[in-house]
């Protein structure tokens, strides 16, 4: 069962600062909360996933069956997530990157797809992304996930919650 809805950066930027060569027991205890089936992503987020350099990436491919929660398939309640992306796609329009200038400082629509996710399965989501100034014409993941009642975590929080300690 899924427990954590995850954006590409909450694994990306961790294992690029953290490498696997050097850190193989954390990287362990990260596949096998992999293959227990506890993350989700989108199909968008997959996706860029798994473009993820090295064997992480490779690994996250040969695990889609158990990761990916594709729209029509599976017993989830895709057409809640559907509902969910449009609403929020309609709330959040002026901060999304597709609707104002491109700006690569601010949410995309593929963030608004996890975050989407997340709010239907009921999880929280990992990114490594830090909300902005509430000022700012910019959002980022963790700024949605507040206005959309989602839990937000960084990558500690998972390894915390999960318990792994080297």
């Amino acid at each position: 069962m899924s427990k954590y809805c995850v954006d590409t950066s909450g694994l990306s930027h961790p294992y690029e600062e953290i490498p696997e060569d050097i850190h193989a027991s954390l990287w362990k205890c990260v596949r096998g909360t992999i293959a227990a089936g506890h993350v989700a992503v989108t199909e968008e987020i997959f996706d860029e996933i798994i473009r993820i350099q090295g064997s992480f990436g490779n690994y996250l491919n040969t695990n889609k069956a158990l990761i990916l929660y594709e729209v029509t398939k599976g017993n989830w309640n895709w057409q809640d997530y559907l509902k969910h992306a449009a609403k929020m796609g309609l709330d959040h329009k002026p901060y999304i990157r597709e609707f104002c200038g491109g700006s690569p400082k601010t949410v995309c629509l593929n963030d608004i797809s996890i975050i989407a996710l997340a709010k239907t399965l009921k999880l929280p989501v990992l990114s490594m992304e830090k909300p902005v100034d509430k000022n700012s014409k910019k959002r980022h993941i963790p700024d949605i996930c507040a206005a959309e009642g989602v839990t937000h975590m960084n990558f500690n929080d998972f390894c915390r919650k999960e318990g792994f300690q080297f």
